[in-house]
């Protein structure tokens, strides 16, 4: 071998020395063997966890034997800020690197909710807790957190009617925070400009638009009718004429939705309308889009008294006499049911 083949040897076997000196410490701590006892696990990242807290996380589930290996080799990979929320099903990970690969690349579990048009908070609570897994309680708490009101820019004293009617999609493992959190955005998305200044014209204020279109998604069945009920409302506030909205008295009955009997009518409440004149404190649902476009542009209409048919559609009247007229033939309606039930 000559001189300048043996230099050219010893150059090459030096770099791969070298070479080898800095890539196995990075391969023995990318492969580090963990020893998983569990073959399927599930593992949820909350949001703002940070690598010594996901890594003690998945020390105390006895997914890693080693903290410390495991943050070197998220490091190495240079994925301390790519770990994302949810939760993680994690299949026969024996090393960081499968881990870090199944934590960083696979699909967290994804949860469809949908809160529907007209759900209080209360119904809400129950359906999240169902869904999600929150506690009901923790939830209604949350709700009336003054801190958390605050934070979300709500002056109220409950996210009653702030949770925005819609389908959702969450992380599996999501805190109520960030659950609540998203739906107030979603409410808040909907509030354009021109919409507050129509609420300013109407001498109303966003939460007093709130309340009202939370009254006609309790009253309204159908679309085409929301306006037409919205103006009735709007006509007895000019005049200073009561309410009396049904939907409030079934928000303050501990068993409804029923019908109303008169004893309910002479509950003390704040949110009585039959009793108190003008708006509620506050919501009594959570209306949906529609609803808050009725309370914020009403038909032009001179009726002052609206009441059901029976088909799901109401009766409008302008006076006392036809509304009477009106609930008499809803009366005549009912009796005419009950008849036909007792034939069957």
């Amino acid at each position: 071998m000559s001189e300048k083949s043996k230099k050219k040897f010893v150059f090459l076997f030096g770099c791969v020395m070298i070479t080898l000196l800095i890539v196995a410490p990075l391969v023995s701590v990318l492969f580090w063997p963990q020893k998983n006892h569990h073959p399927v696990i599930d593992v949820t990242i909350q949001p703002g966890t940070n690598l010594r807290e996901i890594s003690e996380l998945l020390y105390k589930n006895k997914i890693i034997s080693n903290k410390k290996m495991f943050q070197l080799a998220v490091q190495i990979l240079g994925k301390e800020t790519k770990i994302p929320i949810g939760t993680f099903r994690l299949v026969k990970t024996q090393s960081n690197y499968q881990i870090i690969d199944q934590l960083v690349y696979g699909a967290p579990e994804v949860i469809k909710i949908r809160i529907l048009e007209g759900w209080s908070i209360e119904k809400i609570a129950e359906y999240l807790s169902s869904i999600m897994g929150f506690e009901k309680d923790d939830i209604m708490a949350l709700a009336e957190d003054q801190n958390f009101l605050n934070s979300n820019g709500i002056e109220a004293n409950s996210l009653e009617g702030y949770l925005y009617p819609d389908t959702y999609f969450f992380f599996k493992g999501e805190t109520q925070k960030s659950v609540l959190n998203h739906l107030v955005l979603q409410y808040k998305s909907f509030w354009k400009k021109s919409f507050k200044m129509r609420a300013i014209e109407l001498g109303m204020s966003e939460h007093e638009i709130l309340t009202l279109a939370s009254i006609i998604e309790g009253e309204a069945i159908f679309d085409i009718e929301r306006p037409k009920i919205s103006a009735v409302y709007h006509n007895r506030l000019n005049i200073g004429m009561k309410l009396q909205a049904d939907p409030t008295i079934q928000y303050i009955i501990d068993d409804g939705p029923r019908r109303l009997l008169n004893r309910d009518l002479r509950i003390q409440s704040p949110y009585n309308t039959y009793l108190n004149k003008g708006l509620p404190p506050g919501p009594i649902n959570s209306p949906g889009r529609k609803s808050i476009l009725a309370a914020l542009y009403p038909e032009e209409n001179d009726f002052f008294y609206f009441v059901a048919k029976g088909d799901g559609y109401h009766s409008f009247s302008t006076n006392e006499i036809d509304h009477n007229k009106a609930k008499k033939r809803l009366k005549k309606y009912r009796r005419s049911i009950k008849k036909k039930q007792k034939k069957i």
